[in-house]
């Protein structure tokens, strides 16, 4: 019988950690059960726009860093609006190094990735205000439907 390894065991043993991603909460970046990400244990503490793998539950949650605090960082997936309070650095696994889309591997040193991280937190309250105001609309549209 063969012995299941949990992600943390993982990198511990291997140095580093590669599969795809389930979840839509780091869409448009990463797409859910198509996309690739390799994560390598995290060498010194983390910075604003880093991407973070850590462990709440039993649940792998990989979201970027949008603010780091002297003892703890604020995280955010880039398809959420509500932002994540009190990870600490004992709660992180690893940092997102690369992943690929397709065949293609991008770095997160990539310029165009490095753009593109800065583009979306830049643009985060136009997105603030549309996912409240679709949200809004729902809720309206289901309770009319009663």
């Amino acid at each position: 019988m063969r012995k299941t390894v949990g992600i943390e065991e993982f990198i511990k043993e291997n140095g580093f950690f590669m599969d795809t991603t389930v979840g839509m909460s780091m869409y448009p970046m990463l797409r859910s059960k198509r996309d690739a990400v390799v994560i390598h244990p995290c060498k010194e503490r983390l910075k604003k726009y880093d991407v973070a793998l850590y462990k709440v539950n039993d649940d792998y949650i990989l979201h970027q860093v949008i603010k780091v605090l002297p003892d703890s960082y604020i995280i955010r997936g880039d398809n959420r609006i509500d932002k994540e309070y009190g990870i600490t650095d004992e709660n992180l696994l690893g940092v997102l190094t690369s992943f690929y889309r397709d065949e293609r591997k991008i770095s997160v040193h990539n310029f165009i990735y490095l753009i593109y991280v800065r583009f979306w937190n830049y643009i985060f309250p136009v997105r603030y205000l549309y996912k409240k105001c679709k949200s809004i609309v729902y809720r309206l549209k289901c309770k009319n439907k009663k």
